[in-house]
């Protein structure tokens, strides 16, 4: 017990750095959550996985891939998809067949593996998975229809892809031949069945559970993470891994039921999910042994080249005829697939039970799984979105705003720039302001900005800037802090709740970790809000050779203030403390003019 504590409380703050690390860098954590497990394992030999959690271990990877999949399935919106919907089964389908057959006999051919272990390891490399997918098309923001159907194959598939392997180890341990087809046939059956029918109905009766408030708020999670271990559990027993289907057709129900709110529960089971997957890829990787990464040798490079360019390519071929999807978008379907925590799991669940019945092959199945996760990992986070850009599926450069606050201030200058055909979205906590904002026309999101349900549902497709516009300064320096790494600190503009005195070095400092200063240093949003009370209104006015700026300013008095300034390319320009703006003919200037 004196060293099961400290090796666990060490694991989560391991965990929780990693974490914090490929959001700082933005890059997939599974990266560094493998590099991790790697070096504490088989390189210092600091964590032994099996001597710390003992018969544990297994129960543990299974429950937590419960959970983890049942997380994903609940951000499954059917109305996400629609037009698409052929894609997604053929992928997870006939694609995934390919993919199956394509990996297993280049396995057979290149490592001379036994025909066994050469299709057991090509159904556990079907699956892709929403802990690898998620962050790097955060990363990569591809189209809207690419990115959904990669998230969607990557949940669906892993129960399916599960499955799939669950079906060649039956066959295997069956000893080949007609009965053992037809045995493997009846299993998958009744997976199917077992799964789709628990699932429903656990998902269908918790929904009426929410719908009627029969539970109270503050049981909901608890409830949730019950019926999840439950029905898995539960399944597994009726039939062997079932579960997998159980969890992930129960996620996609309840997400698709009318009038059941899943979004607190969401929170909750995202926040549990990453701690399960950071200490799984540890823990897993921390498993592994060098020697069958020795013996592997450079023949595996084949193995992992094949996935990549041979069978992505066929499968996205396949599932895609007669599909809407441009080109671009079939060839950037087509490189993305990196494999996740479903495969490293049943990948040592398969080789532990097939070692102890003689197959001796089977221990090359772990590490050539992990160098699969590892390569396609590395490879696509680094160029997907280089390959997205050349290939004219990633999002447009963004030239919107997102604006923290929907008060008078906020809503005015929100209506002028929306007026440039410039996309604004608003974010307000207060209802009134943001029903205000909603009635002028303007898109806004009622809720704090930071916080998870806004990473899910704040729509920043075409944002590239950030107005922090709210009066409380806490407010403003929040979201400053939560936006600089994802928009660029440079893109991060803050209204001052108070003026700010530059000549204290402190004050100066502590604005510049805010994002830029907005307008000037004397400029409050106490001042900008007393001027639109007194009439004064957001302008838009084109300069010419024969009006300039300067005569801009003496045309409309004093207490002009120039807001944002608008080149001949378009380009949008911030007046702040920070930066130098000087407008010429041919520009378009944004000012608040006082009233005459």
């Amino acid at each position: 017990m004196e060293q099961i504590l400290p090796a666990l409380a060490a694991l989560i703050v391991i965990c929780a750095f990693c974490q914090w690390l490929a959001w700082r860098v933005k890059l997939p954590a599974i990266i560094f959550l493998l590099l991790t497990g790697i070096l504490v394992g088989p390189v210092l030999g600091l964590l032994d996985p099996q001597a710390l959690l003992g018969d544990l271990f297994f129960p543990f990877v299974s429950l937590s891939v419960a959970i983890i999949l049942f997380e994903g399935s609940l951000t499954l919106k059917f109305r996400e998809i629609l037009g698409l919907q052929k894609v997604v089964r053929n992928m997870v389908s006939i694609g995934m067949l390919v993919t199956w057959l394509v990996t297993a006999l280049t396995t057979r051919l290149v490592l001379d593996l036994s025909w066994q272990i050469s299709f057991l390891f090509g159904a556990i490399t079907v699956v892709t998975g929403p802990t690898v997918i998620v962050p790097m098309l955060r990363t990569v923001r591809p189209t809207a229809a690419v990115a959904n159907i990669l998230r969607w194959e990557g949940i669906v598939i892993d129960p399916i892809g599960a499955s799939l392997a669950v079906l060649v180890y039956e066959f295997i341990i069956s000893g080949g031949g007609r009965g053992a087809l037809g045995h493997t046939l009846l299993t998958f059956g009744q997976i199917v069945a077992v799964g789709v029918i628990i699932g429903a109905a656990g998902g269908y009766l918790f929904g009426l559970l929410l719908r009627r408030h029969w539970l109270p708020e503050f049981l909901h999670n608890i409830c949730t993470l019950a019926l999840v271990l439950g029905s898995f559990v539960l399944s597994n027993l009726l039939q062997h891994e079932s579960g997998l289907v159980t969890v992930t057709v129960m996620g996609i129900w309840l997400a698709n039921m009318r009038g059941v709110d899943v979004d607190d529960i969401l929170d909750f089971k995202e926040n549990l999910s990453i701690l399960l997957i950071s200490m799984l890829f540890i823990l897993l990787a921390a498993r592994l042994e060098l020697a069958p990464f020795q013996e592997l040798g450079w023949s595996a490079l084949w193995v992992f080249l094949a996935i990549q360019f041979l069978a992505r390519p066929l499968n996205i071929m396949v599932s895609t005829l007669g599909s809407s999807l441009t080109w671009p978008e079939r060839h950037l379907l087509a490189w993305i697939a990196p494999r996740g925590i479903v495969a490293a799991a049943i990948s040592a669940l398969f080789a532990l039970q097939l070692l102890n019945i003689g197959f001796d092959g089977a221990r090359l199945l772990v590490p050539l799984t992990f160098l699969i996760i590892i390569g396609t990992v590395l490879l696509q986070a680094t160029t997907a979105r280089l390959i997205a850009r050349w290939l004219g599926v990633a999002e447009p450069e963004p030239k919107g705003f997102l604006i923290v606050g929907a008060n008078e201030v906020a809503r005015a200058i929100a209506q002028a720039l929306s007026s440039n055909d410039l996309r604004v979205q608003l974010a307000e906590t207060d209802w009134d302001k943001a029903a205000k904002a909603k009635l002028d026309g303007l898109p806004t999101y009622l809720g704090n900005p930071m916080s998870e349900h806004a990473d899910r549902h704040l729509d920043l497709i075409g944002i590239g800037r950030m107005l922090a516009l709210a009066p409380q300064e806490s407010v403003n320096l929040a979201a400053a802090l939560h936006y600089r790494l994802e928009l660029g600190k440079n893109n991060i503009y803050v209204l001052q709740a108070q003026p700010i005195d530059a000549s204290t070095p402190k004050n100066r400092q502590k604005s510049a970790r805010q994002g830029k200063t907005l307008f000037g240093d004397e400029i409050s949003y106490a001042s900008l809000a007393a001027a639109v009370g007194a009439g004064a209104t957001v302008k838009t006015t084109k300069l010419s050779e024969s009006f300039s700026f300067s005569e801009l300013l003496q045309t409309h008095g004093p207490g002009t203030l120039p807001l944002f300034a608008i080149d001949p390319r378009e380009r949008i320009h911030v007046f702040s403390v920070e930066e130098e703006v000087s407008p010429e003919a041919g520009w378009a200037v944004i000012s608040l003019v006082p009233q005459s």
